[in-house]
């Protein structure tokens, strides 16, 4: 891997997170009477797309808005030029990992247009997004953040609309246990930034539309699995290479599962929710391959996974594929409203480098260069732990780009015990393990469940 690369400068990059931030800094304090500083920022974000098909439009949104005289398109465009912003920058991140790795550039794929919305809700939920850009972050109060719930509520029973009405719900979540705004220490000025951009794109017809679903046959060989906590719900992605049964290129793919959990169940007890739902997390505890048979899959690369379509194969080493199958396996394109720098999660595989502590955590020296390591992101459900990364001697992880650096998110390590190679991966206890301190947590957790299904079925009874 050309190390080099991933340190040296993007050209651009800088001025194009520059501009996104400085209108950030203006949804702060809001729309609706721009302070200079204000107009600044939104002259420099129609300044960074003044090469684009967008120059035009933004120019003008960006005028009506210092101005205070801008409606809800004026808004729109103001979002989608952030994005596309953004979406060059991933662009830029993804090109430069490839070019590291020596991977094989991921081909565009047509999109189909997106299933026909209820206009009316769509026009509510940008309308309460106007709202909440007209007032900013530090006007926020339950008042304004309350009237998202009825759209909300109106869109969930549509199928089509559910996806944007989670992000509502959950934005919404957020900014309640925030207010009001005036009080506020910190703000999360990024975060609150792509969820108000994403969901106003999300509003615009069309917007939402997706790569056409196909069926794959073949075979499925996990590299590991990446762990996703919140206090209500958990999600396990297990990144893998597909090689197709007619023998075209293999492909980079990844298969979802999600569940929702009480918030007492934590650690190794997760896998007990997700099991159930996905048979391949028993193959990535035993090593195994699965065999595929017209399993759907998106042409961004997601199964949609379906466990009769799936059966165990032949044991299969992560490390071994990651070594054989993984340089030549293609990337899947990402569709315009999905490209930000938060979303790139590149598998990859290191050796050769050399460990270095640091006060924050880890880092690899890998010629000559250095690489974060993010071991924060290994989960506790498993037995993957900081210190078997700081002992290892290949490292097989997922590539991310955080706080303006790439970082090495480990899935599984190899170490020399005993004058042999030792794999530790982070999903190892997916499936079940017979790990004493899997066991114990396994127990614990499934204890943990056995009360709240006691007390559940108690209060349903009354």
């Amino acid at each position: 891997m050309r190390a080099d690369l991933l340190t040296d400068a993007v050209d651009g990059l800088d001025e194009a997170l520059a501009a996104v931030d400085g209108f950030d800094q203006v949804l702060v304090g809001g729309l609706l009477r721009p302070q200079p500083a204000q107009a600044a920022g939104l002259a420099g974000l129609a300044d960074a797309v003044a090469g684009s098909p967008l120059a035009g439009r933004t120019a003008e949104a960006s005028e009506k808005t210092a101005a205070g005289a801008a409606d809800e398109d004026h808004f729109l465009v103001l979002a989608a030029a952030r994005t596309a912003l953004l979406g060059s920058v991933h662009d830029a991140l993804v090109a430069r990992v490839e070019e590291a790795v020596g991977r094989p550039r991921a081909e565009e794929t047509a999109a189909r247009a997106g299933a026909e919305h209820p206009v009316n809700l769509l026009a509510a939920a940008r309308g309460w997004l106007c709202d909440l850009a007209r007032t900013g972050w530090q006007g926020i109060d339950h008042e304004l953040v309350g009237g998202a719930a009825p759209v909300v509520t109106a869109m969930l029973p549509e199928p089509a609309l559910r996806r944007l009405a989670t992000l509502l719900d959950g934005f919404a979540a957020e900014l309640a246990a925030s207010c009001p705004g005036a009080t506020l220490e910190r703000i999360p000025v990024r975060r609150w930034a792509d969820l108000w951009s994403r969901a106003m794109l999300l509003t615009l017809p069309g917007a939402d539309r997706t790569a056409a679903v196909t069926e794959v046959t073949g075979r499925l060989l996990p590299l590991g699995v990446d762990l996703h906590e919140h206090a209500t719900a958990v999600q396990a992605q297990v990144h893998a290479v597909f090689e197709p049964a007619d023998g075209t290129t293999p492909r980079l793919v990844r298969a979802g599962v999600s569940a929702p959990k009480p918030d007492t169940v934590v650690g190794a007890g997760l896998w007990q929710l997700l099991r159930p739902h996905m048979s391949l997390l028993a193959a990535v505890s035993e090593g195994r391959a699965m065999e595929l048979d017209a399993m759907p899959v998106t042409a961004e690369g997601d199964l949609l996974w379906d466990d009769a379509h799936a059966t165990p194969g032949e044991p299969a080493d992560a490390f071994v594929t990651a070594r054989v199958a993984l340089p030549t396996a293609t990337a899947a394109p990402v569709t315009p409203v999905d490209r930000h720098p938060a979303r790139i999660a590149v598998p990859v595989l290191i050796e050769g480098y050399t460990v270095e502590k640091e006060d924050d955590g880890l880092a690899f020296r890998v010629a000559g260069e250095r690489l974060a390591v993010d071991a924060v992101r290994v989960p506790a459900a498993g037995p993957l732990t900081a210190e078997a990364v700081a002992s290892s001697g290949a490292c097989l992880g997922l590539l991310r780009w955080d706080a303006g650096e790439f970082v090495l998110q480990p899935l599984a390590v190899e170490r020399t015990v005993r004058k042999k190679p030792v794999a530790v991966h982070a999903g190892a206890w997916a499936g079940g393990t017979a790990d004493k301190a899997g066991v114990r947590a396994e127990k614990a957790a499934t204890d943990a469940v056995t009360v709240l299904r006691e007390r559940a079925g108690r209060l349903l009874r009354k």
